[in-house]
């Protein structure tokens, strides 16, 4: 167990040096990820279903597509506090994912009020293919 949380611990440091795409990004958490559970490859469906899944969390944010709507590349709006939210695909907003330390901060509060917990390697590599292909 420790093992594999060094090992994660150097792939994300890792992606923190070299990430700048989403591809990058893609291909850095799917590393973490496949030293978790081997064979482990991105999934863009994957990602779809996790984006437009409800979970039982919030009342207010039952899913990402809550604030985020269902189309990746519109805006979307903060459902609490009503701010505007730029699109989440990089096709409509070209900086996203350019920047782990923002885009681990993300996933951390998001996942944390959407899902109940912190998502997986697996999961942000499935979510980043997801976005990364939506026109």
């Amino acid at each position: 167990m420790n093992r594999a949380i060094l090992l994660s611990f150097s792939l994300l440091v890792g992606i923190s040096a070299y990430a700048a795409t989403p591809q990058e990004l893609i291909q850095s958490y799917s590393k973490i990820a496949a030293a978790e559970r081997a064979g482990f490859i991105a999934s863009a469906p994957r990602g779809a279903s996790l984006f437009g899944q409800k979970f039982g969390k919030s009342t207010d944010m039952p899913s990402c597509t809550a604030c985020h709507t269902a189309n990746p590349v519109s805006a979307g709006q903060h459902v609490v506090t009503g701010k505007a939210i730029k699109p989440l695909a990089p096709a409509s907003e070209s900086t996203r994912f350019s920047n782990l330390d923002k885009v681990e901060k993300w996933f951390r509060r998001n996942c944390t009020e959407v899902i109940g917990r912190e998502c997986t390697a697996g999961e942000k590599a499935d979510f980043v293919s997801y976005l990364a292909e939506a026109k």
